[in-house]
């Protein structure tokens, strides 16, 4: 199918000035991200702030209004459909086929990525086995839970064994064994080099799987580096007495959310 051969030292995602404008509204302004190969890296912002733009941008549903992208060092604009098969994606939306098993819907990805009909089979059924989807084979994808779903759309997103695997809110509405089947998997994927990029409103979350982190406010990049580095950055505290602050307390100083007393409801006593 004239696959590139990708280098195993390029960086995993690399972007230039990466802007995105909708009519007079720029949702994603020269947007720079550095992320190397093998990386869990967490991309966090307020609602609306652009992070799924970005990421539809970088999968290629979206073509940006100004700047450069590169996967694998094979640049969006004239390499997209090398990307797409060395990427998988869990849409916002998930994206699925309701009328279809999920074996239906596995085998039918599996295709698409130019697996043949026996592999393709082979993993449809470990990965419905693995997200405990297997036991109930008849059952059509539009009568699946929402947890059920997201399984599923992690599964069509993996089968073909992606270098680099874009989730967008994949825990969103996923009950704890769910979420943490979905974590095992990521883990095991990270152990053997994949790239994952990962948005996610639960911090907590993002602060337990990721190794660095890139927030974006008001469609620009206003942190990215390592965890532990962009934690230990901000002094908490008083005196020279510096302590490592958590995530949330990171993310909330550096898009000026922090709480505020000043405004009470009385009504709630």
């Amino acid at each position: 199918m004239g696959y590139i051969e990708i280098p195993v030292d390029v960086p995993a995602i690399i972007t230039e000035s990466l802007t995105r404008r909708f009519g007079s509204l720029t949702a994603v302004q020269d947007v720079n991200l550095a992320v190397a190969a093998g990386q869990f890296y967490g991309f966090l912002g307020p609602n609306g702030a652009g992070k799924s733009t970005t990421i539809k941008m970088l999968t290629g549903l979206m073509v940006p209004s100004a700047g450069r992208m590169q996967i694998l060092g094979l640049d969006l604009a004239t390499h997209l459909l090398d990307v797409k098969r060395q990427i998988g994606v869990v849409p916002e939306g998930m994206a699925l086929f309701g009328r279809l098993t999920g074996a239906e819907s596995l085998n039918f990805a599996g295709r698409m990525y130019g697996l043949d009909r026996e592999t393709a089979a082979q993993r449809a059924a470990e990965l419905l086995d693995f997200m405990g989807l297997s036991s109930q084979p008849k059952t059509l994808i539009a009568d699946y839970s929402h947890g059920m779903q997201k399984k599923l759309a992690m599964a069509a997103a993996v089968i073909h064994g992606p270098k680099v695997l874009f989730l967008d809110e994949p825990f969103e509405g996923v009950d704890a064994i769910a979420s943490g089947t979905l974590k095992a998997m990521l883990q095991r994927m990270i152990a053997r080099g994949v790239t994952i990029f990962l948005t996610s409103h639960v911090l907590e979350i993002v602060e337990r799987l990721c190794t660095h982190v890139g927030i974006i406010h008001n469609g620009r990049l206003v942190a990215q580096g390592s965890l532990d580095d962009l934690r230990s950055g901000v002094a908490a505290g008083s005196g020279n007495r510096v302590e490592k602050l958590s995530l949330e307390e990171f993310f909330l100083q550096t898009v000026g959310g922090a709480r505020s007393t000043a405004q009470e409801l009385s009504w709630l006593g």
